[in-house]
């Protein structure tokens, strides 16, 4: 059985870390070898293409977070949950919510959908 808000705790996590060696560690271990992400900005595969995306976001939003913005529902080997990103404290500007599949613990792909964004 998968423990999903653990999961989505260390999701965020890992997409909060700055420090680019952390994140890598913590990227090589949430999610599979071959996970794939997908969301209306980019699409990428493997550690190195999850990695990028998320050193990507600290470079467009710096000092910007990203926060569980509400309950994490999941069944089988399924999640979502919805997230902000935003200055800590404040109400985000951004929100969108994530799908995730997971597999021996590990995160296998990501579909991830944006529900509010500034200028869109």
């Amino acid at each position: 059985m998968n423990d999903f808000d653990a999961i989505a705790a260390k999701y965020l996590d890992a997409f909060n870390t700055v420090d680019a060696d952390e994140r890598g560690r913590l990227v090589a271990e949430l999610f599979a070898e071959d996970v794939s992400y997908a969301d209306p900005m980019a699409t990428v595969s493997g550690h190195a293409g999850v990695d990028a995306f998320i050193a990507e976001a600290h470079r467009r939003f710096p000092g910007w977070v990203f926060a569980l913005a509400g309950p994490v529902d999941g069944h089988g080997d399924q999640a979502r949950f919805t997230w902000g990103l935003g200055p800590e404290g404040e109400e985000p500007p951004v929100v969108g919510f994530d799908v995730i599949v997971v597999d021996g613990g590990r995160i296998t792909r990501v579909h991830g959908f944006l529900d509010r964004v500034p200028g869109a």
